[in-house]
């Protein structure tokens, strides 16, 4: 008797094969960090996949049994994310972001910011509820994710999505086709700021890359599928971060703020810039490095923003 059929004998029910992949995946020492955070929640996500059902169906589905070909079908999963150790977003071709559905594939990082929460709380309290923003604009906008977040958060606004690499922009387009929103959503192959020369906006948010290379360097075997154009960006990982910080204050409104996500180069941020009083911002669902810097910060300590870019390019 085979190994798979020993497996399908044994295990019957959605609860067995979610406890079954979990102890796969813990003992081949996989690693999560691209939408879950434990080896139950990717079982469970891929054997829903598996099912064709609902990631939120209700609890009652685990006692339900699966018949022959389910189980097989399940099975074929758990192997490809412990063989070629490939995050679970990949495989399902599904990522959820600020509790929307977003297709992703290895064109793209799989969506994972913590600024999603700031989306679903139309950034409460820097933002008031009567001050909308009209204009927005995610730089390096990767799937289209953020963008695609806040034009739906933010119902009235114009939405540019920019982004350097067109196989990313490709994939944005696909979100935004698939979220109806073409007519308030724009995708642009921009080097950052490039080619938006002229645009000013409200809000500007960026998950930039921003790893730096000692962190590039140990990256878990998960992360090498994602693009590397989107994750590493020099030594301290703020090559792009540079530019934003010196540039976003000419394409801000008066009023306008900017958020941005630096994950764990926070800490050369602020080495950087010790004298700049970034907003450092808490959420309640995890995550970190994130700041914001109102247009008259910008300008107020543009000189600073201005030494650190010219450095860089010396």
């Amino acid at each position: 008797m085979s190994e798979l059929t020993t497996v399908t004998k044994q295990l019957h029910t959605v609860a067995d094969y979610c406890r079954y992949g979990a102890t796969l995946f813990n003992q081949a020492e996989l690693f999560y960090g691209h939408g879950s955070d434990n080896a139950f929640n990717d079982a469970y996500i891929l054997v829903m996949y598996a099912l064709s059902l609902p990631n939120d169906i209700d609890d009652s589905i685990m006692t339900c049994r699966l018949i022959e070909q389910e189980k097989l079908n399940v099975l074929a999963l758990f192997t490809r994310r412990v063989e070629e150790q490939i995050p679970v977003g990949y495989i399902t071709n599904i990522a959820y972001f600020a509790q929307l559905p977003f297709y992703v594939d290895e064109r793209v990082l799989i969506p994972r910011s913590p600024i999603g929460e700031l989306i679903e709380n139309q950034f409460f309290p820097y933002i008031a509820a009567n001050r909308a923003p009209k204009r927005i604009l995610d730089l390096c906008t990767g799937s289209g994710c953020i963008a695609i977040a806040c034009a739906s958060y933010f119902g009235e606004a114009e939405v540019d999505a920019v982004d350097l690499s067109v196989e990313a922009l490709n994939v944005a387009q696909i979100n935004i086709e698939n979220h109806g929103l073409c007519e308030q959503v724009i995708p642009i192959q921009s080097d950052i700021f490039s080619g938006v020369e002229g645009q000013s906006y409200d809000l500007i948010v960026s998950n930039p890359p921003y790893v730096d290379q000692k962190d590039m360097d140990s990256l878990p075997s998960e992360y090498h599928h994602e693009p590397e154009i989107g994750l590493g960006c020099g030594d301290d990982g703020l090559d792009i971060v540079r530019v934003i910080l010196a540039q976003s204050a000419k394409h801000l409104n008066e009023g306008g703020l900017l958020f941005c996500e630096v994950g764990n180069s926070e800490v050369h941020v602020r080495a950087l810039y010790k004298d700049v009083p970034f907003t450092w911002l808490n959420f309640e669902r995890g995550g970190h490095g994130v700041f914001m810097l109102t247009k008259a910060q910008l300008v107020e300590f543009s000189v600073i923003f201005t030494a650190a870019l010219t450095s860089l390019n010396q």
